[in-house]
């Protein structure tokens, strides 16, 4: 199996709800982003699929939470924007747009600090 990853950033903004901490108000993050995908093959010119494709995509994505005060931001204005559910939340919308025919989104690792990370695969 071949994987290739990419890296990317945003700041947004959340608070925390139900927490009991410091987290529970609103604070801010640059949040750094790896995007995983994978394919069993290459295509004919020998790459899964171009970085600059996997790029492009994940910073249109990226650009829905990009600045943005995300308690205020769907799905999280309903759904807690933790790490975990922002990792969850990249990810499907990356398959979205990503997955065809050999090549899938293999997971997502979000990073709010640099020594904090969630990730979130299907495997």
């Amino acid at each position: 199996m071949l994987e290739l990853m990419i890296v990317s950033n945003f700041s947004a903004a959340h608070q925390l709800r139900d927490y009991g901490g410091k987290c529970e108000a609103l604070h801010g993050h640059n949040w750094k982003v790896e995007v995983f995908v994978k394919s069993p093959t290459t295509d004919k010119s020998g790459m899964v699929i171009d970085f600059i494709e996997i790029k492009r995509v994940t910073n249109q994505v990226l650009t829905e939470l990009d600045h943005k005060e995300l308690n205020k931001t769907s799905p999280f204005d309903e759904k807690n924007p933790t790490a975990e559910n922002i990792a969850f939340w990249i990810f499907g919308k990356l398959s979205e747009r990503l997955n065809s025919g050999n090549v899938k989104v293999s997971r997502v690792r979000v990073w709010e600090t640099d020594t904090s990370c969630a990730t979130y695969s299907e495997e």
